[in-house]
């Protein structure tokens, strides 16, 4: 069997009607793509009032929230609307969210000092804490049905994903301990390149692209059922991903780099395009920084300006002991230099392009919310929000079945599709659903 016949296959049949297990598109009506569709002349109110409607109607499934770290530095209980953070279970029920991905994010710093694979299993803990305390809220996802299955039940799903690889260790008996804990994703390489993959952040590529390990570690992945994650590596491994996966594969969150000139971290149009071409899904960032250039330019000042206080203070900017002083300085700054957040017409822009590109089969949700500060769009601040992007697709003349797959139906898709390679290659389907 060739590398990608599969992915390859979706990405030509899947812009054909395609059922999707228990996740069915709502009907086989031609999708019309930007601009093109009868939503575009609804007014704004029955634009927003259609959108709400949708987001209940439909499975929405968000590929990266970051809200394991967050409860590891500091509790809160999501069974409550809070307002210390952007994901809760009334703010989630509002917004539609059926499907949050849960990121088990290692810090670079945590794997150097050898804590990684220790700080995963606690993340994961936590999470299995969260849902045994809320067992009519929340429930663990192991497999794409589970989705399904929660949103039936009024319920989110929490399936898993590993942002930073660091805790496979080099060891393949590690990649099967945490798929039995339920991870679905990895996500090869964080803010520093590892054993596994050189990253879009750091300057030291030192595997020009995959190590030898992580090209195994690519196949076994495949083989045991969990997606391949190409955010944050570095363009020379992404394409030595393409090249090698023999399933598709996401960019768990991740925009276009045409909009961030320079910037490595988002995908430039001939990724973006090859994503699609095998089968794959970017699953847009909602953080400023990724969206716009006037994000990044004010990112690249205010850093300017930090480092120059820290070093007219003597303050070492990396010791904890500073936060304090660091924080107060971001907040006198901002007095003055208002923060540029970007809009949502700038997300769906994203999208529109992204979907010139790559077509309506390869775009997808990967919010980061919770994991980049106050950086999210204006309107678009948490997970009760996703209505109002619903709205603006419907705007701008996405149809119902384009906007179901942007949704979650693409990465959903992706997910079936890898599940049902490693079922060809002998590893049994285990769902959490099943299993209680």
């Amino acid at each position: 069997m060739s590398k990608k016949p599969v992915g390859r296959l979706f990405a030509v049949a899947s812009r054909i009607c395609l059922g999707l297990g228990t996740v069915v598109l709502a009907s086989c009506a031609a999708s019309s793509g930007p601009g093109g569709g009868n939503n575009a002349a609804l007014s704004t109110a029955a634009a927003q009032a259609k959108a709400n409607t949708l987001a209940q109607q439909f499975t929405l499934v968000d590929t990266h929230i970051d809200v394991p770290f967050r409860l590891h530095r500091g509790a809160a209980n999501l069974e409550l609307d809070n307002s210390t953070g952007e994901f809760d279970f009334p703010k989630a029920k509002r917004g539609g969210l059926d499907g949050a991905f849960m990121s088990i994010y290692i810090p670079a710093t945590v794997d150097a000092q050898g804590g990684a694979a220790e700080l995963a299993d606690k993340l994961i803990d936590d999470m299995e804490a969260l849902v045994a305390s809320a067992p009519s809220k929340f429930t663990l996802a192991a497999c794409s049905a589970d989705v399904a299955a929660a949103k039936a039940a009024g319920k989110v799903a929490l399936p898993l994903g590993m942002e930073n690889g660091g805790p496979i260790a080099g060891d393949l008996a590690a990649l099967t301990h945490f798929r039995e804990r339920g991870i679905r994703y990895i996500t090869l390489a964080h803010s520093k390149s590892n054993h596994i993959s050189d990253s879009s952040y750091d300057s030291n590529r030192r595997w020009h692209g995959l190590s030898p390990f992580g090209v195994d570690l690519l196949a076994h992945m495949n083989k045991q059922g969990v997606m391949v994650d190409v955010s944050h590596i570095s363009d020379e491994a992404f394409w030595q991903v393409l090249q090698l996966s023999a399933t598709p594969v996401i960019a768990s969150h991740s925009s276009l780099r045409h909009f961030t000139p320079g910037f490595e971290r988002n995908m430039d149009d001939s990724m973006v395009k090859a994503l699609g071409d095998a089968g794959g899904v970017i699953q847009i960032n909602f953080g400023s920084a990724f969206l716009t250039e006037a994000a990044q330019v004010w990112g690249a000042t205010f850093t300017e300006a930090a480092t120059a206080y820290a070093t007219a203070q003597g303050l070492d900017p990396t010791d904890p002991a500073n936060a304090a002083k660091a924080k107060e300085f971001r907040t006198d700054y901002l007095k003055t230099n208002p923060f540029a957040y970007a809009s949502i017409d700038d997300v769906l822009d994203h999208i529109d392009r992204a979907v010139q590109l790559a077509g309506i089969d390869a775009v997808g949700l990967g919010s980061d919310f919770d994991g980049v500060g106050d950086s999210l769009p204006i309107n678009l601040k948490h997970v009760g929000d996703y209505p109002n992007l619903i709205a603006g697709l419907l705007k701008r003349g996405y149809s119902d079945v384009d906007i179901e797959k942007i949704m979650g139906g693409n990465v959903l898709r992706v997910w079936q599709e890898v599940e049902a390679y490693a079922a060809e290659q002998g590893t049994a389907l285990s769902c959490s659903v099943a299993n209680r």
